[in-house]
């Protein structure tokens, strides 16, 4: 039944020929039997079946079709065709035009024509027997299908329309869902890229710096050597740690085992960063000023993140000589960062625009982790030398 259905609704004009074939059979019966007359036979014939073909091409040209059904109904009235089953076609073609959604004029034409069709029928061919009152009543009960046909098919073409706008709705949210999604996808990306690019050149650079004063002092001071192996050791730990807790992150679903991932670096942290440094042989003051209070986990994050950064910066270009200070200011309502170094600086395109070979990016993520708390940063060439990055971060009261 259902294959039958499906069929019928890929081939329109075909079943609205077979039910026009139905018709214009039923109605050259009604033909058949009139009086013989000059023409009027034939007369009836043509009218029916130019009403079959309206029914036959309805939705392939509803509102062509509308108008030949008024000129057949005129025809009728003109040359004496009285009611017979082709006007069924009528109520079809009114069913049709209001359903098809087309011009307004078309929809009520249809209306007005469907509603006076009963009127002028009585009129053309009433019946003697009946009263005025009978009259009225039968335009009325005839009226009737007309207007349930006009009515139906205007409540389709509504129902039509507001279909179509809840699937136009639903394809626009699923395109924005996929939108958002996309979004997500990129800005989980940019973190994860900044949490390894921290992670990784910091202790990296440590690790590199220490082997090559191993290196250097191998045979002359075999003890210092060994120190700087195990700082090395140390530092490598603390980066596979850091990278287990990353991945962690993103493994949903699994529980980590006890001591298996670090919690997030945290400002008081930032002095194990700085005496980390100082065992690579950067020379680093460290001050706090004001009073230390628990923060926000975003901004103690962001300021570990960017000491941590900044102190790589002066280790990979400020030069062998170079030395770093490291100020922690709690305000009322924010924490501020001072990071400074006495060393060569770096390049107007390194610092500003991340530069054109790649390099950079740490400075790129600091501006981005700082817009993330809705703090401030400025980077840049520190006057008398060397390079200077200074941060505020907004503090928000925690509970």
């Amino acid at each position: 039944m259902q294959r039958l259905y499906d069929f019928l609704r890929r081939h329109p004009t075909g079943t609205d020929s077979f039910w026009a074939v139905m018709l214009f059979g039923f109605a050259m019966l009604w033909v058949v039997q009139l009086p013989v007359g000059p023409g009027s036979r034939l007369t009836a014939a043509g009218v029916v079946t130019v009403l079959s073909v309206v029914v036959a091409l309805r939705r392939v040209m509803p509102e062509k079709m509308l108008v030949v059904a008024a000129i057949a109904g005129v025809a009728q009235l003109v040359l004496d065709v009285e009611v017979n089953p082709a006007d069924f076609a009528m109520m079809v073609i009114i069913y049709t035009v209001a359903a098809h959604g087309g011009p307004r004029w078309a929809s009520r034409l249809a209306l007005i024509g469907g509603l006076s069709a009963a009127t002028l029928a009585q009129v053309r061919w009433p019946e003697e027997e009946q009263g005025t009152l009978g009259r009225i009543f039968v335009t009325v009960i005839m009226s009737l299908p007309f207007a349930l046909a006009w009515v139906l098919g205007d409540s389709i073409r509504t129902r039509r329309a507001y279909f179509a706008q809840l699937e136009e709705r639903a394809t626009r949210l699923e395109k924005e869902r996929e939108a958002q999604a996309k979004v997500a996808v990129a800005a989980e990306r940019a973190r994860i890229a900044r949490e390894l690019h921290d992670v990784v050149a910091h202790n990296v650079s440590v690790m590199v710096v220490q082997a090559d004063g191993a290196a250097y002092v191998l045979d002359a001071a075999p003890d210092q050597a060994r120190q700087a192996l195990e700082t090395i050791s140390t530092t490598g730990r603390q980066a596979l740690a850091e990278m287990r807790r990353l991945l962690g992150v993103l493994r949903t679903g699994d529980a980590p085992e006890s001591g298996e991932y670090v919690p997030q670096p945290d400002v008081e942290q930032i002095e194990e960063l700085v005496e980390q440094v100082r065992c690579a042989g950067l020379t680093v003051d460290f001050k706090i000023e004001g009073m230390p209070r628990p923060l926000p986990s975003g901004v103690e994050l962001t300021a570990y993140r960017i000491v941590q950064e900044a102190l790589t910066n002066t280790r990979k270009h400020g030069g062998p000589e170079a030395g770093a200070s490291v100020r922690l200011v709690y305000f009322d309502d924010g924490l501020g960062l001072l990071v400074e170094d006495d060393g060569r600086g770096a390049s107007h395109e390194l610092y500003e625009d991340g530069g054109a070979d790649g390099r950079g990016h740490g400075l790129i993520g600091m501006r981005e982790r700082v817009g993330m708390v809705g703090g401030t940063l400025d980077a840049g060439p520190r006057p008398g030398g060397g390079f200077r990055i200074s941060a505020l971060l907004p503090l928000k009261p925690t509970h």
